[in-house]
C-alpha cells in the first residue's frame, strides 16, 4: 500500500503575518511525523518553501512540481525527492491533483486561488471525490467562504457547492482530519 499523500496549495510569498509560516511548518512537520507524502508546487519561495523544508527536514516524501518556465522565477526547491518539471501550468495542476489523496489549502495569494477553484470546480463536474480541506489560518479562508456563499445565494451556484470542501480552523485541526481520511 503506498503512503498517503496531500497535495498542498499555498502561497509563493511569505504573507504579512509570522503566524502564516508557522502554519506551513508545521503543516510540513506534521504530514511527516504521520507518514504522509507532500505533494507541493516545487518553489523554494514563501509559505510553499516553508512547507516542504519543514517536511523534508521531518523525513518526509516531498514531491515538488514546477512548469519549466517558473524554475528561475520561482527558484525551485534544492534536495527534493523528486522533483517533477512540466511544459506548461495546466500539466503542473494536472500532475498535482493525480498524485493527490487530499488537498489541503493554505493562505496564499491569486495562484493558490486558482488551483483551488479549479480543483473544486472539477470536484463539483464529477471528475473526483478527494477531500479539499481549507485551513483557516487567522481567518484568511473566511472571505473564500463568503465568496461561495455569495454565489449560492445569488443562485450562480447550488447549495451543494458548500459540500466541495471543509474548513478547518488550524493545523492540528487539519492533520487530524487527514489522518481520520487515510484511516477511512
Amino acid at each position: 500500500m503506498r503512503n498517503f499523500s496531500v497535495t498542498v496549495f499555498c502561497g509563493s510569498s511569505p504573507g504579512v503575518d509570522p503566524d502564516y509560516a508557522e502554519a506551513a511548518k508545521a503543516l510540513g512537520a506534521g504530514l511527516a511525523a504521520a507518514g504522509m507524502n507532500l505533494v507541493f508546487g516545487g518553489g523554494n519561495v514563501g509559505l510553499m518553501g516553508v512547507v516542504a523544508e519543514a517536511a523534508l527536514g521531518a523525513g518526509a516524501h516531498v514531491t515538488g512540481i514546477i512548469p519549466d518556465f517558473l524554475r528561475q522565477r520561482e527558484v525551485e526547491f534544492p534536495g527534493l525527492s523528486e522533483l517533477i518539471v512540466t511544459d506548461s501550468m495546466h500539466t503542473r495542476k494536472r500532475r498535482l491533483f493525480a498524485l493527490a489523496d487530499a488537498f489541503v489549502v493554505l493562505p496564499g495569494g491569486l495562484g493558490t486561488f486558482d488551483e483551488t477553484i479549479e480543483i473544486l470546480t472539477w470536484k463539483q463536474l464529477g471528475r473526483h471525490e478527494k477531500p479539499i480541506i481549507l485551513t483557516n489560518i487567522l481567518g484568511w479562508a473566511t472571505p473564500f467562504v463568503t465568496m461561495v456563499e455569495e454565489t449560492i445565494l445569488r443562485g450562480f451556484a447550488k447549495e451543494s457547492a458548500r459540500g466541495l470542501f471543509e474548513v478547518v480552523e488550524d493545523v492540528p485541526q487539519t492533520l487530524a482530519r487527514l489522518e481520520a481520511l487515510r484511516a477511512s
